[in-house]
């Protein structure tokens, strides 16, 4: 039995480091695809940039708890972490096609809240969508 435990601790920290390192890289990503500094934004008060970069932490993280549970591999689940991702990713660039009359990018930085909130809204909304169409093992 104390067996089974010590592998569901070990299973449990490979998770987590692998989400982790996870929401890492595709923080580094989001970074490169925005035009602003979001750390930067944040140090400096900007809740827009704050709401819109938690949103797609919260996001990403969602994912990941969907692709852990209906995955039976680290490999399986990484997988469909990338792929919520890149999915997530595409979002963003609709929400920026689909609001032609402003640059998204622009308004955040300028800590426009409104926009913020949308945003994250959007990655939180469409990471459960994107979630709960994992495929189950």
């Amino acid at each position: 039995m104390e067996t089974f435990f010590e592998y569901e601790f070990v299973r449990t920290a490979a998770y987590y480091s692998v989400t982790v390192l996870g929401l890492i890289l595709f923080l580094a990503i989001f970074e490169l695809v925005t035009k602003y500094d979001n750390w930067r934004e944040i140090k400096r008060g900007n809740v827009a940039v704050a709401m819109a970069t938690g949103g797609k932490l919260f996001g990403v993280a969602n994912i990941f708890r969907h692709s852990i549970e209906h995955s039976d591999s680290i490999l399986t689940m990484l997988g469909w972490g990338v792929y919520g991702f890149v999915l997530l990713l595409i979002s963003y660039f609709i929400f920026e096609f689909l609001t032609p009359s402003f640059k998204i990018d622009e308004e955040i930085a300028n800590d426009n809240r409104a926009v913020g909130i949308v945003s994250m809204i959007i990655s939180i909304g469409l990471s459960y969508v994107i979630g709960a169409s994992i495929i189950a093992r």
